[in-house]
């Protein structure tokens, strides 16, 4: 799966403010920033970003993912002291 449509599916579907994806192989990265992660425990917030990818997941074409997430104001701070790359 490429890179841009992980990030135009994961932004339509949870409306997120901004997605990034890395990709090494089948193995993908996933940080992404959006209010519907607010009030939401870790594992809600990375069920919420598996649930658009799980037709990839299943046919093999993402192999492993690891994802972090954040509301738009956890990511101002995280900007300052972990610039994306």
């Amino acid at each position: 799966m490429e890179i841009q449509q992980i990030e135009q599916l994961l932004k339509e579907q949870l409306q997120l403010s901004e997605v990034y994806v890395k990709a090494e192989g089948s193995h993908y990265a996933v940080t992404a920033v959006g209010d519907c992660f607010d009030g939401l425990s870790r594992v809600k917030q990375q069920q919420l970003v598996y649930s658009p990818l799980t037709n990839a997941i299943a046919d093999g074409s993402i192999h492993a993912l690891s994802i972090k997430a954040f509301t738009p104001q956890q990511w101002r701070r995280e900007k300052l002291l972990n610039p994306p790359l």
